[in-house]
């Protein structure tokens, strides 16, 4: 999952780059998008991926499977590197170090458990998120540079996060029929097709490692709260505190890229202007 992401990553940003600025709250970004063959094949990694974290989620805890999700940034960074002959600073592979050892500090923390039924109050609660998300998205969309690509890969990762928790009671389906029946399935499509947009959106308005450190700190948080109080992931006893580290630690590094990261091509439509650097993409974005 974590390689797939990485891939994806890397692979929709370059398109994402190449594709005109949206300055609308328009579905119709992602049918442009989708005429860029790399995009295409970005999305198909993604897809991977979420299956992938969509089966893991069956049994793993959502603290684990969702900073695993954001350690897909690694992964791009390394591919960029290899791939696209991307430079990064010394600070940059620390923190990559640091989140290779969150991610470890989680595995030997978490402890595999079935989830509990999210139940009616859950899903309307769900339901009643994703109509925000919307609506916020609407004048989120107007904000340019990073702090629009902040604003929008929050959002992001909020449709991100519901969806992994729609996704981790819906994993435990024992039929095809239980399964489409579900109403959770509906609303994680839903959550996942509002994030994809935000996302695409946040790309384009500057950095987009602000966008994805953003998306996955958002996306991370919560889905991470409710699998502890309400479906049922668990720590083994005694590990709280590397629970508590590793989580800290995996989000913290990703965030810091923010800070560190190096920009590593121009968006198409950027103009540079004498003095200052022009807003540009960066490393990745994903979806969870």
């Amino acid at each position: 999952m974590i390689a797939a992401y990485g891939v994806a990553n890397m692979l929709q940003s370059v398109a994402a780059a190449r594709t005109s600025v949206h300055h609308t709250f328009d579905p119709q970004l992602l049918v442009r998008l989708a005429s860029h063959r790399t995009y295409l094949l970005g999305l198909g990694c993604q897809v991977l991926g979420f299956v992938l974290a969509f089966l893991a989620r069956r049994d793993l805890p959502l603290f684990l499977v969702q900073a695993s999700v954001a350690a897909g940034l690694g992964v791009t960074a390394l591919l960029g590197v290899l791939v696209l002959k991307w430079t990064l600073p010394l600070a940059e592979i620390a923190l990559l170090i640091l989140l290779l050892g969150g991610i470890t500090a989680l595995v030997l923390s978490a402890q595999p458990a079935h989830s509990r039924p999210l139940g009616t109050a859950g899903v309307v609660g769900l339901a009643v998120t994703v109509a925000v998300l919307a609506v916020l998205g609407f004048f989120a969309v107007r904000l340019h540079g990073a702090l629009g690509s902040v604003a929008l890969g929050s959002l992001a990762g909020i449709a991100f996060s519901a969806a992994a928790i729609a996704a981790r009671p819906l994993a435990m389906a024992e039929s095809t029929g239980e399964f489409f029946a579900d109403p959770l399935l509906y609303l994680l499509v839903a959550h996942s097709i509002v994030g994809q947009l935000l996302l695409g959106l946040a790309m384009q308005r500057g950095s987009t490692t602000a966008a994805v450190a953003a998306m996955d700190a958002a996306g991370a948080v919560p889905a991470a709260i409710v699998g502890l109080l309400l479906l049922g992931d668990r720590i083994h006893p005694g590990r709280e505190w590397l629970a508590a580290v590793g989580f800290v630690v995996t989000l913290g590094a990703v965030i810091a890229m923010t800070r560190y990261a190096e920009p590593q091509h121009h968006h198409q439509t950027a103009q540079p202007s004498s003095g200052h650097r022009a807003e540009r993409a960066h490393l990745h974005p994903a979806a969870r």
